[in-house]
């Protein structure tokens, strides 16, 4: 099964470009149905977590994705499940 990893630890410190990846990488799944996207936020005091969240939940990304999932054995990471 094909996946995207998405490391955001390089950008974490900049809005834009974390909006913009995250943008991209979601397209991107979409446009080659990959089924899986691995975001990596990484462990951290957890806002750039809650951000990455709180992007995956507006309406018009969470029409693209079937389901996301917070991985439990690793706090700094998350899969979002595609469904084509």
């Amino acid at each position: 099964m094909a996946k995207i990893v998405l490391d955001l630890h390089e950008i974490y410190n900049r809005g834009y470009a974390i909006d913009t990846e995250l943008n991209r990488v979601i397209a991107e799944a979409v446009e080659k149905r990959i089924r899986l996207v691995e975001i990596i936020p990484g462990k951290g005091s957890g806002q750039l977590k809650k951000r990455v969240l709180r992007f995956l939940t507006q309406p018009e990304i969470r029409n693209q994705y079937h389901r996301i999932e917070k991985d439990d054995k690793n706090f700094g990471r998350i899969f979002v499940h595609f469904r084509h």
